[in-house]
């Protein structure tokens, strides 16, 4: 009798599961004027906006803004501090958050995607994918080991073969997973 209590159990347990399909949470509805504002102070500022985020989950809510420097060097705690005041101003005075927030300013760190000359120097010889537009215009996808970008191509090594691909062409070149 035990045994099938508990078979009971698990199918139980199956449709309680099976009720609740996953939810993802929708964007926050001032993201686009808060990315708008952060973009424009950012730039005032000499920075780049890589990225804003809104928890609002959290209590209070929380604004986390990304910044890069536009000259490409790397941004560090004190421009993080730095450019705290002025984005927290700016939100003051456009008005746009009426709830209570915690403002937190950082920098990306180096994501999947290469963008710098630093990032495509320090990754070397690691995996990375190009996607690029042939001749045609057709989008194609290589796979292999970063050897060097120049002021004119990045050149990969697939399998040993090395391929020159033009900077022109190249949509993203971002590091990959050797174990796919």
């Amino acid at each position: 009798m035990s045994s099938s209590l508990r078979e009971g159990d698990r199918s139980i347990n199956h449709r309680a599961y099976t009720r609740h399909p996953l939810r993802l949470p929708l964007p926050h509805p001032l993201l686009p004027d808060l990315k708008e504002l952060a973009s424009a102070t950012a730039a005032d500022h000499g920075f780049h906006l890589a990225d804003l985020q809104v928890l609002a989950h959290m209590q209070p809510m929380t604004v986390q803004i990304q910044i890069r420097h536009s000259n490409g060097h790397d941004v560090t705690l004190d421009d993080c501090a730095g450019f705290s005041s002025p984005m927290g101003q700016a939100l003051e005075d456009a008005g746009v958050l009426s709830d209570p927030y915690v403002l937190e300013i950082s920098s990306p760190g180096i994501g999947e995607h290469l963008h710098s000359d630093r990032d495509f120097q320090t990754f070397r010889r690691y995996p990375v994918d190009v996607i690029h537009r042939d001749g045609a215009g057709i989008e194609q996808k290589h796979s292999g080991t970063l050897l060097e970008r120049t002021e004119d191509h990045v050149q990969i090594s697939i399998h040993g073969r090395i391929k020159r691909i033009s900077r022109n062409s190249i949509i993203s070149v971002e590091l990959t997973n050797p174990t796919g």
